[in-house]
């Protein structure tokens, strides 16, 4: 399996062994737009995989803070409560670059940067970009997706 994120589509998809689309996604990348420099709030270009799976077992809508789960369901009012929080919720698949000097190592390394896909608040709007740098998704996509793919799962994000 690999995962396929464009940016021009807003689009994730899911791909087989022979480049097959099995699954496709509405996301949200960054509205800042494509870029790998550390500090830029963009979506990281090119070759990456997933590092590592957070979040097995948790229930839908649970939030991560610094990846770890804070025992909070997000809900509208918990929203209210903290209105400048980037809501991080229920799996989060963090990304490697895989490119020395475009997005991985230094100022350009996509996992110190802490790019995921992770799931996101049922009122974001999908398909466009509003991110500050990860790849959003509904949560029951998330969830899904999580359960398909493994560790070391290949992740191209093009443009």
């Amino acid at each position: 399996m690999k995962i396929r994120v464009s940016l021009s589509r807003q689009r994730l998809e899911l791909l087989d062994e022979a480049g097959e689309c099995q699954r496709a996604y509405a996301v949200s990348t960054a509205k800042a737009g494509p870029g790998e420099q550390r500090g830029s709030y963009r979506t990281p270009r090119g070759q990456h995989i997933v590092r590592a799976k957070i979040g097995a077992g948790q229930p839908e809508n649970a939030v991560f803070v610094r990846r770890r789960p804070t025992g909070e369901i997000y809900s509208p009012a918990l929203a209210c409560a903290h209105p400048d929080r980037d809501w991080i919720l229920t799996r989060i698949l963090w990304l490697s670059g895989c490119e020395p000097g475009r997005n991985r190592l230094g100022e350009v390394d996509t996992m110190r940067r802490f790019i995921y896909i992770h799931g996101t608040p049922d009122d974001v709007e999908l398909g466009q970009p509003g991110s500050i740098g990860c790849v959003r998704m509904n949560n029951r996509d998330i969830i899904e997706l999580f359960d398909l793919v493994a560790p070391g799962t290949a992740v191209e994000i093009v443009e």
